[in-house]
């Protein structure tokens, strides 16, 4: 499930996916920015920069850089400012196309296995002319995203069958 909403000019996107893995598993997948690039439209030539940390840790500090349409290519840095071990993590971009960005991810044990919620609030440069090119250019954009990274999860971790049948 994938949703936007808006409150003054403060966008807040949010994914809820159910994963039939473990939350260790999880954890260790979605903590490691290199599977971005698994998870991120081949489109937008995604591109970790800068070196990866063995463990996620608050204060680490992510560059790569993103193409988010044809012939436009941006440098982003982000930083993890909060870790809570098995359970969440938070990145907020201190520098990119975004006034601002604040990226929340949660982890739950749930019976298919671990539910994963995505909550991005986020707030475009430009005041009202941001506000009027977010329907036009960024909103579409953002929710391909999140849908490519839902059906790509969907595909690295399919269902198992409960009870397959004996042939």
């Amino acid at each position: 499930m994938v949703s936007l909403k808006s409150h003054s000019g403060i966008y807040t996107l949010k994914t809820v996916q159910e994963l039939p893995i473990d939350i260790k598993t999880a954890w260790a997948f979605f903590s490691s920015p290199k599977n971005l690039e698994k998870i991120t439209p081949k489109y937008m030539g995604f591109k970790i920069t800068s070196e990866e940390a063995k463990t996620m840790y608050a204060g680490q500090i992510i560059t790569y850089k993103v193409s988010p349409f044809p012939g436009i290519k941006s440098n982003w840095v982000t930083e993890i400012t909060h870790v809570d071990h098995l359970n969440s993590f938070v990145d907020e971009q201190r520098f990119g196309p975004y006034a601002m960005w604040h990226h929340e991810h949660i982890f739950e044990t749930s019976l298919a296995g671990v539910r994963m919620i995505d909550k991005v609030s986020y707030k475009l440069p430009f005041g009202i002319l941001g506000r009027m090119i977010h329907p036009i250019l960024v909103r579409g954009k953002l929710l391909q995203i999140f849908t490519h990274r839902y059906k790509v999860l969907e595909e690295m971790f399919p269902a198992k069958l409960k009870n397959p049948s004996k042939r």
